[in-house]
Order: C-alpha cells, then sequence, then structure tokens
C-alpha cells in the first residue's frame, strides 16, 4: 500500500496535467473511467484534442499524461490499451521527469535523423512491447 502511495505521489506532477485536461473537457462531454488503476478519459474535446493540437499529422488515438490515458473514443483506448500502459510504466519510473525526458528523447532521435516520434525511445519502447500506436 505504502509503495503505491508513494508511486502515485512522484507521478502526479505528470498525472496532474491529465487530470487537468480532463477537467477542461468535461463540458464539452468528455467521458471519464477507471481501468486496471488507469484513469481513462475520451470523447468531448478530449478527441478534439488529440485529433487536432497534437505535433502527429493526422492527430493520435491516445495519449498518455502519468496515470491518465486520453482517448479519441472508447473503442481508440481499447486498441491502443497495451500500447499506452507501457507509457503509464514510464511515467511511473520516470514520475516528474517524465515529459521532459520524453521531448528530449525526440530532440535526440531528431539529432540522429530519426523520425521524431517514431524514433523516440520511449514510443519505441511502446511499440516493441505494447504493439499499436496510440
Amino acid at each position: 500500500m505504502m509503495m503505491a502511495i508513494v508511486r502515485t505521489v512522484w507521478v502526479l506532477p505528470t498525472t496532474g496535467v491529465g487530470l487537468l485536461v480532463g477537467v477542461a473537457c468535461l463540458p464539452t462531454g468528455a467521458r471519464w473511467r477507471r481501468h486496471s488503476g488507469v484513469i481513462e478519459i475520451h470523447g468531448g474535446g478530449v478527441s478534439w484534442l488529440l485529433e487536432h493540437a497534437t505535433v502527429l499529422k493526422g492527430g493520435a488515438m491516445a495519449m498518455t499524461l502519468g496515470e491518465v490515458v486520453l482517448g479519441v473514443s472508447e473503442a481508440a483506448l481499447e486498441v491502443t490499451r497495451s500500447h499506452e500502459r507501457v507509457h503509464v510504466r514510464q511515467a511511473r519510473r520516470w514520475g516528474p521527469l517524465f515529459i521532459p525526458a520524453y521531448v528530449w528523447a525526440s530532440v535526440v532521435a531528431m539529432a540522429r535523423g530519426r523520425h521524431f516520434y517514431r524514433g523516440n525511445a520511449f514510443e519505441m519502447e511502446a511499440y516493441d512491447e505494447g504493439g499499436r500506436d496510440g
């Protein structure tokens, strides 16, 4: 029990960002649920953000922020669950450093001539272990 509390506090800064997005999207119809120890939020403004406000061409089906997974739809959350759970484990490992480390991994990928997303070490791990992308 104590380790779960410590882990939650460690990842809280990143989880907080996901929770803020979720709360902001509640009036637009976003739906929340808890699945396998993770908060999943989909629909409403979350869908719009993932489709229009990411750096990926065509948007993203899902995105992990700490212990929160944002998804375009319930179906998208199901399809991407294994991949996004790898990101949850990464966020738990890196804690408040996860977002800066993820951005840095994209910079390193580009410096090596790789794609900022597909060449990102965090994404490569998620593809290797979790399959389909978010």
